[in-house]
């Protein structure tokens, strides 16, 4: 039973708008089947994270998006703001989902996105029309129905490359999974009238019925009785696609169609298990690893992919231009590492041991852990800073520069510190909303959670140095919350370019010093300036100076910079941190 349409407003045409509307109801319908999706993952490893996966993958993709729109948002004042095209808005849609990609669906579900981009942006032979999709691409004069058969006729062409990207990113592709799913909705907008409303419905139904296919394709699913995680995610992506092209809403997939666990009639699947979704065994790999991948040369791709899957399983390669993302399973991550080293430059390298009895093990249920009654989660820049966070007991999250971690991210370290209560902290004034959401995901989840608004890596620092888990828990909120109040914040930057700052004008490669967030002092040279800032923050007063210093900055910064406080403020006590790969040049803390 297909789900009905639902509401509906007038129509839209496929533009850089559409794909930004896109994104956030891709995301937030996946945000409301994420459980679901997780606790249907039998396949091709049972590890009950597919949901969570292709949520991380959609937000990091609509990340990318904003960030677009964004840009262009800052137009001089005397110019009118123009949004992007729709080649712009669906190139970072598809970049985004390469560089967030988790997991073996997320991956895959990365190449469907850069198939359709490359035909909605136009690239290469696919173009031959010569006609974009709304203001993205399409001239005044050929609005109207002749306008319209060619946008409809584009986005039929990008829904086929993009299945035909998926198969041909996958080393071994399998019938009853995403691709099934991808490849019937392709086919079933090839029939559709030349609408892209009509397209797009179709591409939905298409998608649907061959989902409550996939059990009887795949026997782990049959026996499981359930559908394809992963094509159900990528159901839930097209249902946002249908609302964010025709304004009409699609109710849940499950509401009408079945919970996931059962036939397109609501009848039990055949062989299901009354309870459990256990597969049988497999044997297989013990480690998850992905990595980007940067490598000009294909061919030195090639090669990589003919060597990772002669080394495990569920290979995954999808990009392009230079940017790969590269997912295997393996029981030498070691060496999956080092292939990808002799094809280029691996980078954002994350390897997940299964464990020797889990999802690979016929029917293993691991031994339920108890719950801690109170644990820290934490932003952190920097390698060392997240290591000094971790021998405090806080689960820290690391935050890379000009890449600050999603909502996704701070949700899956709620979980993993696996807690009654958490205290959240954002370490930075810009990931207060970010952070505020994830709280909220928790709360909904069963977790305590508390938010202090910390808006520096410093401030934490203090926040954690009077945590006392034996108090109760609101008291101990209060005392850390109160301890980063009282910590002034301080930063040393280099300018990227010329601009005005609440110090005067600064130049490219000017040393600014930040105080608080706003930029106080201009200087030409790292120590000097950060003594001014030192002097400025502590002439209203302060007992402990807390130094967090970056990779680059030499040591005899450090001690020259704690040699000033000390020589200069007798009664005030230094401590010095050193903030490792990827953290700031300098962070400062008074308290």
């Amino acid at each position: 039973m297909i789900p009905p349409l639902t509401g509906g407003t007038v129509p839209q045409t496929p533009d850089a708008l559409v794909v930004r509307g896109w994104c956030g109801l891709a995301l937030d319908a996946l945000g409301r089947a994420r459980e679901e999706i997780d606790a249907i993952n039998v396949y091709p490893v049972a590890d009950g994270d597919t949901g969570t996966n292709l949520y991380l993958t959609v937000e990091s993709a609509a990340r990318a998006v904003e960030a677009v729109f964004a840009a262009h948002e800052t137009a001089e004042p005397d110019e009118e703001p123009a949004g992007p095209s729709l080649a712009e808005a669906v190139r970072a849609l598809a970049h985004g989902a390469l560089i967030g990609a988790r997991g073996n669906s997320g991956t895959i579900l990365a190449q469907l996105l850069r198939g359709m981009s490359q035909v909605l942006a136009g690239e290469g032979e696919l173009s031959h029309e010569g006609a974009g999709l709304g203001r993205g691409g399409a001239e005044p004069s050929r609005e109207g129905a002749e306008a319209a058969g060619v946008r409809a006729r584009r986005l039929k062409k990008a829904l086929s490359h993009a299945a035909a990207s998926g198969y041909q990113a996958v080393a071994h592709p399998v019938e009853g999974t995403v691709l099934s799913v991808a490849t019937a909705a392709a086919q079933a907008a090839e029939g559709a009238e030349d609408d892209c409303a009509a397209v797009v419905r179709a591409a939905y139904d298409g998608a649907v019925a061959a989902l409550e296919r996939t059990p009887g394709q795949l026997a782990v699913l049959g026996r499981a009785g359930v559908v394809d995680a992963g094509g159900r995610g990528l159901v839930a992506v097209l249902g946002a696609l249908v609302e964010a092209v025709s304004g009409q809403v699609v109710a849940a997939y499950g509401t009408e169609a079945g919970d996931g666990h059962r036939d397109g009639h609501g009848e039990p699947l055949a062989g299901a298990p009354a309870e459990s979704c256990a597969p049988e065994a497999s044997g297989g790999p013990a480690f998850e690893v992905i990595y980007l991948l940067e490598a000009e040369d294909d061919a030195r791709v090639e090669r990589l992919k003919r060597r990772l899957d002669a080394l495990g399983d569920s290979l995954v390669v999808v990009g392009g231009d230079g940017l790969w993302n590269v997912h295997v399973h393996v029981d030498d991550a070691g060496a999956a590492v080092e292939a990808g080293v002799e094809a280029g430059r691996p980078y954002r390298i994350r390897i997940t041991h299964f464990g020797a009895e889990d999802a690979h093990s016929a029917g293993f249920v691991p031994p339920a852990r108890e719950k801690a009654q109170r644990a820290i989660v934490a932003v952190v820049p920097g390698e060392g800073l997240a290591g000094l966070y971790a021998e405090a007991g806080a689960t820290p999250v690391l935050a890379r520069p000009g890449e600050p971690p999603a909502s996704g991210e701070l949700v899956e370290a709620i979980r993993r510190a696996h807690a009654r209560e958490v205290v959240l902290l954002p370490n930075d004034a810009d990931l207060r909303h970010t952070a505020a959401a994830a709280a909220e995901q928790g709360r909904t989840e069963g977790v305590r959670v508390a938010l202090i608004p910390t808006r520096s890596a410093v401030q934490g620092i203090a926040a954690l140095a009077v945590h006392e888990p034996e108090r109760r828990f609101d008291e101990d909120v209060v005392a850390m919350t109160a301890a980063a109040g009282a910590t002034r914040y301080g930063e040393l930057a280099v300018a990227e370019r010329q601009s005005w700052t609440m110090a005067g004008i600064c130049q490219a490669g000017d040393m600014l010093g930040l105080i608080d967030g706003d930029v106080a002092v201009i200087g030409e040279e790292l120590t000097s300036t950060a003594r001014s800032v030192l002097d400025r923050m502590l002439s209203a007063g302060g007992e402990m100076v807390t130094l967090v210093v970056g990779e680059e900055v030499p040591e005899d910064v450090a001690d020259a910079l704690e040699q000033h406080v000390r020589e200069a403020y007798l009664a005030v006590d230094t401590v010095v941190y050193r903030g490792g790969r990827k953290s700031a040049l300098l962070l400062i803390g008074v308290e």
